[in-house]
């Protein structure tokens, strides 16, 4: 075993990215579906033109010269190699958190929040707001893959985690994430609650166990009740990805890793359907470019099928009782978002909580700076 941690810099080679665009221009193309719409899944026509702006009009160089511009590290940890960005404030007495995305994201969700979080004086904050960022790749996910073995639930990376800020030499942090990282930070408070000093989520948790009772039911508020429905209608509507992914993600792979529209249509699925307003197109919602690097991850690093297989082969952790850490746990619930506050508190000690009215799933690409903010508000006092 070693700790060593090892700089890290992406550097893909012109012949894959000429590949890319051969790949692109030779797409076997479907025939649209009757009304070329969303509700069969991507439309042929939107997907025709993002991909033709990803073959002629997308720099990967300027993605990878502003990736590079923040130091990137890898280090060993539990036989997995873990790719992270490290990005330490001007401010001495920054307080050290954690970043984790989710699926289907990667490290490029936070870039919007590098700076601000970091900073803060640069950005209009204030100096005793600022942070040190670790930001590591999930396991299994771009860098961080492919995965080396089994059983990468949330619990085992949540100790990858604590590990790893151990080796950056933090003894006192926070934790954030949204998606999966919605799942690994509480968990982290729960294995290192002696360094935790508070965790920070949107989107959840307290996710409801239904079906409810009736009486249950009433006892709800309008927008908790909304909250109940639309995750009643994600489970007719949309489950079919994760019953894919949790139980063929290796069949999956195989048209993912050969066909970047392929990956980028299985992506672009869930954008549209996560952002909000729903019924406007994502790469109006989320920069376009932004958008495509986030899919260039998977694509270059070949991860489709590791990251589905990290991301919904949870073995006992999905739908299992946590203790509650005692940490002091933050929601943040943008419009999309159905978490609950009364069941969010079974298993964590809710000390905010703060329902928005607008913005999706992807909260940091959607609302930064209302993100920021939160973040900056909530981990004020924690820091001392």
């Amino acid at each position: 075993m070693t700790e060593e941690i090892t700089p890290f810099r992406i550097d893909i080679a012109q012949d894959r990215l000429d590949d890319l665009r051969d790949r692109l221009a030779r797409t076997r193309w479907p025939a649209p579906l009757p009304g070329d719409g969303w509700d069969t899944g991507v439309p042929t026509g939107w997907l025709r033109e993002l991909t033709e702006h990803w073959r002629t009009g997308y720099d990967w160089r300027a993605a990878e010269a502003q990736l590079n511009a923040y130091p990137q590290f890898t280090t060993t940890i539990d036989g997995q190699r873990i790719h992270f960005l490290h990005v330490r404030s001007p401010e001495p007495d920054a307080f050290p958190l954690v970043l984790t995305h989710g699926w289907p994201g990667s490290v490029v969700e936070f870039l919007d929040l590098i700076g601000p979080l970091t900073d803060p004086v640069a950005h209009g904050g204030d100096r005793s707001d600022a942070f040190h960022l670790v930001i590591p790749s999930l396991p299994g996910f771009g860098f961080s893959g492919p995965t080396a073995d089994g059983g990468w639930d949330t619990d085992r990376i949540a100790r990858a985690w604590a590990e790893l800020m151990r080796r950056l030499g933090y003894h006192r942090y926070g934790a954030h994430g949204g998606d999966i990282g919605a799942a690994v930070s509480p968990q982290l408070g729960r294995v290192a609650p002696d360094r935790v000093a508070g965790v920070h989520v949107n989107g959840g948790p307290g996710l409801p166990p239904l079906p409810l009772a009736e009486e249950e039911l009433a006892d709800l508020s309008d927008v908790e009740r909304d909250r109940v429905r639309r995750i009643e209608a994600f489970m007719q509507e949309e489950f079919g990805y994760i019953a894919i992914q949790s139980t063929r993600p290796q069949t999956l792979a195989y048209g993912l890793t050969d066909s970047p529209v392929g990956q980028l249509a299985w992506l672009m699925d869930k954008f549209r359907e996560w952002t909000h307003p729903r019924e406007v197109l994502p790469d109006q919602i989320i920069d376009r470019d932004r958008l495509l690097t986030n899919a260039m991850i998977y694509w270059l690093t070949g991860t489709a099928g590791s990251a589905a297989y990290v991301g919904y082969v949870q073995e006992a952790a999905w739908g299992a009782v946590k203790p509650n850490s005692g940490v002091p746990t933050a929601a943040i619930v943008f419009a999309h978002d159905v978490g609950i506050r009364r069941y969010a508190e079974t298993e964590n000690t809710i000390t905010r909580w703060v329902d928005v009215d607008r913005g999706g799933h992807f909260a940091a690409l959607e609302e930064p700076e209302l993100l920021t903010a939160d973040l900056r508000e909530f981990f004020r006092d924690l820091r001392r």
